[in-house]
């Protein structure tokens, strides 16, 4: 038996590495005889450098950053040998990992460490800059981030806003020339999700919760953030309002493409092509794939929903390893083993091994 064990992070417990190797070593305790390919995923969010890093050769860099609290973090990028090609995972600076749950500020935290992270990896002069996004625990539409390279955001007294999506709301003016660092450089946003800036399924609704927001507060977000794109649209000529993926990580996907020009591409089928992923599939007898919650989203262009997918194309067997996952799913999740949420977080990674071991078990 040949086994593809393809999971991307379980948000808040494990990187997408550490649940490759903890299903790995479940598995390995009830059949030493398979071959397992383990190879962690990422759509761009948390876990894409450990990912392009086992696939390609390229060189870590690091500079100091400020997190979304606005504290100072090491934050690291990869640049790729052979092309010179930046690949930037934004959430090394912006990323939920650096906040703990009761620090979570989604009004006041700021992409601004990720503005840094370009600015500095731009010194290396690539052809092309992959900014992998998602995983944030920012909601400001990508206006820290524009700040960093050089914007301002001005009230209607022409005072500068303080940091953060809540102070949007304020916006009305916007000082802004593109950089000249940012000329022949083509920009990429890697991300996987559709959700427009602002509106029912726009950032600060759908992903705002997650972040920290109250109902008020997700309230005060969709306001500042369908101002921003009033502006925006008003001074640099372009429109977020209705953008397809222009509400990823809060936004940043938009601001990217408003303030560099970004484009956007997949993050999977960036992570996909680099680390042979179908090659390897076809290889594999079953594939395990798996994520922190399994829900209805998880169909929605991300890592679990893309790999049953090609499973399912290649006429092979997937099955699903979660945190926690939605009632009738399928999926084998870790609550099952310890149902208080937290406590399974706590353990991830010995609860996930015997889960696999179980499963292993049972499949013999």
């Amino acid at each position: 038996m040949r086994v593809l064990i393809a999971p991307q992070e379980f948000k808040g417990s494990l990187a997408a590495d550490e649940a490759a190797a903890a299903i790995a070593s479940g598995i390995r305790r009830v059949h030493r005889e398979w071959t397992l390919d383990n190879l962690p995923l990422s759509d761009g969010g948390p876990g894409l450098l450990d990912a392009m890093r086992r696939a390609i050769k390229a060189d870590t860099m690091a500079t100091v950053v400020h997190d979304a609290l606005g504290r100072r973090v090491l934050g690291r990028y990869l640049r790729v040998r052979e092309s010179g090609e930046i690949i930037i995972e934004a959430a090394q600076a912006n990323g939920l990992m650096h906040v703990r749950p009761e620090e979570r500020d989604a009004l006041h935290a700021d992409s601004f460490g990720v503005g840094e992270l370009i600015a500095d990896a731009a010194r290396e002069e690539p052809g092309r800059m992959v900014i992998g996004v998602g995983g944030s625990a920012t909601t400001d539409g990508g206006a820290g981030a524009a700040r960093a390279m050089g914007a301002r955001f001005l009230d209607g007294a022409g005072r500068d806003l303080s940091p953060g999506g809540g102070a949007l709301v304020q916006l009305e003016r916007i000082a802004w020339e593109r950089p000249a660092w940012a000329a022949g450089i083509d920009f990429v946003v890697a991300c996987d999700v559709t959700n427009p800036l602002s509106g029912q399924n726009g950032a600060a609704r759908v992903y705002g919760p997650q972040k920290g927001a109250s109902e008020a507060e997700v309230a005060q977000l969709e306001e500042a953030l369908f101002r921003y794109a009033m502006v925006i649209r008003r001074q640099l000529g372009v429109d977020l309002s209705a953008m397809p993926g222009a509400g990823a990580a809060g936004g940043l996907a938009g601001g990217l493409v408003a303030f560099l020009g970004a484009r956007m591409a997949s993050g999977f089928d960036l992570v996909a092509e680099s680390t042979g992923l179908a090659g390897r599939l076809a290889q594999a007898d079953l594939v395990i794939t798996g994520e922190g919650r399994f829900d209805d989203q998880s169909a929605q262009g991300k890592v679990t929903g893309r790999v049953i997918e090609m499973a399912r194309q290649a006429g092979k067997p997937a099955v699903v390893f979660a945190g926690q996952a939605e009632r009738g799913s399928g999926a084998l999740t870790l609550t099952g083993l310890e149902p208080d949420p937290a406590a399974a977080m706590e353990r991830a990674a010995d609860l996930l091994s015997e889960l696999a071991a179980r499963w292993a078990g049972e499949f013999a």
